[in-house]
């Protein structure tokens, strides 16, 4: 199946139904020219927002959608909508807009109260967004989409978010049993130390009242549109979601109309970002599917703002989607014109771009599917994460914690990850270490595992040291005054004069090796005197492997060969005596994607480089002598190629299949 475009576009609420009609014909044309499979129908959006739409205003943007809708139809084109608020995104300026309509605003933990954002608590915000849904689902699109504002984090102007309002601390004092002071549960929050009993609780409390309008939505979109339309959700990252307490299972469960419901995943930035990035692409799209049901779709969004290749070059819009469709997505969600631009061919860039990106994603689509596994390194993840750790500031966003570090670190040294269970590597990095209980630590421990400082410290706490060859670990901040020993170098002991620098992390682990422990690096004062152990490796008694770096904050770390060469020698010795992982040397920040499919593995390479290289590929026993080459330049045709000898551009991919 070829790759299908879903073109977000807004056609503006007009007066003349012809100015309306003649924008419609226009985009028309453009998705014929395009590509475009769908058009996913903005309204009410960015400059156009004057508010949560209700009485004539609502009235002139559904007439103009209907009109649109109906050309659109006709024209062949799927169609679905996407509303611009739901609980609102940012002020703005738009002050009163919510008096006006009766909305209990948001209010963040400093109480700070929002001027166009709406308590997801408050009735007459619940009453007026299923019947605002229920009204449009009656002109039968295919999705209905909620906006990523659909959540309690990053509604500026407030810090952090909102979820502290009057009506929500009511739900949380029915759950406590007493009343409890917004600046009382927001200490408890962010207190050191073992959480509070009261965040799991609050995150409760956001959580139903979150559920209960998805269930309300599903109900009253099935009802109007006959059974015709589907409910989507656009997601932000998950760590700021971990700290609200979503259950992915069950939102998506609450919003399934007929069985199905869609995601638009969150992966890309908005505006132009360095080659290396692209990891981050590869491990957001990898751990959402992870958490998202079987039978829901995907539809990454690749995402520009303010738009146009004035924000973000095509090279980099067109590895972004190729990104989307390794991924085996159902669709990519094209956020690439204006959201003011009204007439679609005003930007006959943005479809020539469209056009010649699409030879490259239909022969990935044609390779690439929801049904495909991934192989790497695993990323162990929990959604209720955030529940667990240790707060280590008086803000919410010190809850928040992904895999993120872990997995940047690898995919950038040329090492391929997966979020998929039962990886024999897996990768634990920082406070997600808190989030995973004794016998599922133990479990972990009887493969082969990588740990950074934070996450070494936090286990040897529990009890687990003797498991890591750790006797003692301690954290040393950067600036800790009753330290006399100040960390600068970690000198490899394994590799006669390599070093490596330690000297901006913020903190560094002391690590105290056991006897049988390996100490591959050590870390050294500005004099050269030891300081500790710098990476250590150890095989424990349930048959498991561990390996250890004192980093703190691994993605701070240089990158240089050393580095890589160190990190390749952890995976190897956590593999054991079954090495089975491709990794990757040839150039800096060669980011590999390894997945299979009806028993043929793909090995795909992007170079995250600006500069050109040759991936070199290092497989255990020598790798397949048949396999068969591709190269995908960016904006160019497929070519068939001879693998590891073919110069690969800046964020052009290598695929391998055998």
């Amino acid at each position: 199946m070829p790759a299908r475009y879903h073109l977000r576009f807004q056609i503006h609420a007009d007066p003349d139904p012809a100015r309306v009609a003649a924008d419609a014909a226009e985009l028309v044309r453009v998705c014929e020219q395009a590509g475009v499979d769908e058009v996913v129908l903005l309204t009410g959006a960015e400059e156009a927002f004057t508010g949560h739409l209700v009485g004539a205003e609502e009235d002139a943007w559904f007439a103009a959608t209907a009109l649109a809708h109906a050309a659109l139809t006709a024209a062949g084109l799927a169609v679905s909508l996407n509303p611009w608020v739901t609980v609102g995104h940012a002020d703005r300026g738009r002050h009163g807009t919510l008096e006006k309509l009766g909305f209990a605003p948001m209010v963040s933990p400093y109480g700070e109260v929002a001027a166009a954002q709406a308590s997801f608590a408050c009735p007459n915000w619940q009453q007026w967004i299923v019947a605002h849904y229920g009204r449009f689902a009656e002109l039968g699109f295919r999705v209905l989409w909620l906006e990523d504002d659909f959540r309690y984090h990053n509604h500026a102007p407030l810090r952090w978010g909102g979820g502290f309002e009057p009506l929500m601390l009511e739900r949380f004092a029915a759950l406590v049993g007493r009343e409890v002071e917004r600046e009382e549960l927001v200490a408890a929050l962010t207190a050191p130390g073992p959480p509070h009993p009261w965040r799991a609780q609050l995150q409760q409390v956001w959580r139903d009242a979150q559920l209960e309008v998805a269930r309300a939505l599903a109900a009253e979109v099935a009802r109007r549109s006959g059974g015709r339309s589907r409910l989507g959700l656009m997601s932000s990252g998950l760590d700021a979601a971990s700290v609200e307490g979503r259950d992915w299972q069950a939102l998506f469960d609450a919003l399934a109309i007929g069985g199905h419901a869609v995601q638009r995943p969150h992966f890309t930035p908005y505006s132009d970002t360095p080659g290396r990035e692209l990891s981050r692409q590869i491990w957001a799209l990898e751990l959402q599917r992870a958490l998202r049901p079987a039978w829901a779709t995907s539809e990454p969004e690749i995402e520009n703002w303010p738009h146009t290749a004035w924000s973000k070059s095509d090279t980099q819009t067109w590895s972004e989607l190729t990104a989307a469709q390794l991924a085996g997505s159902d669709a990519l969600l094209l956020n690439v014109h204006p959201m003011n631009g009204r007439r679609a061919e005003r930007f006959p860039r943005v479809t020539t771009l469209l056009q010649r990106s699409r030879p490259a994603l239909d022969w990935l689509a044609e390779r690439y599917d929801r049904e495909q596994t991934t192989v790497g390194v695993g990323l162990p993840f929990k959604q209720d994460a955030a529940a667990h750790v240790r707060s280590t500031g008086d803000s919410l966003h010190s809850l928040g914690v992904d895999p993120g570090p872990a997995a940047d670190l690898l995919l950038r040294y040329g090492v391929p990850v997966t979020a998929a269970p039962g990886a024999p590597v897996q990768a634990l990095f920082g406070q997600l270490a808190w989030a995973f209980d004794d016998d599922e630590m133990s479990a972990l421990l009887s493969g082969g595992l990588l740990l950074d400082g934070v996450a070494a410290e936090a286990l040897t706490r529990r009890g687990f040291g003797p498991l890591l060859g750790l006797d003692a670990v301690e954290l040393v901040e950067r600036e800790q005054r009753d330290s006399p020993e100040i960390y600068a170098e970690e000198h490899v002991l394994i590799e006669a004069g390599e070093a490596l620098s330690v000297n901006v992390q913020p903190a560094l682990a002391r690590l105290t090796p056991g006897p049988d422990t390996e100490v591959w690096t050590e870390v050294r004062t500005p004099d050269g005197l030891p300081w500790g152990a710098g990476r250590t490796a150890f095989r424990n008694r349930l048959g498991g492997r561990v390996a250890v770096l004192a980093a703190t904050a691994p993605e701070l770390l240089p990158y240089d060969d050393a580095g890589q060469r160190l990190i390749h020698r952890a995976v190897r010795f956590l593999e054991g005596e079954h090495p089975a992982l491709p990794l990757i040397t040839g150039g800096p920040m060669l980011i590999p994607h390894v997945s299979r499919c009806d028993g043929v593995t793909r090995l795909a390479v992007a170079n995250g480089s600006a500069d050109s290289a040759r991936p070199v590929v290092h497989l255990p026993g020598g790798g397949p002598t048949d396999a068969r080459a591709a190269l995908l330049a960016p904006l160019a045709e497929p070519a068939d190629c001879l693998g590891v000898e073919t110069e690969l551009p800046h964020r052009g991919w290598l695929v391998l299949e055998w």
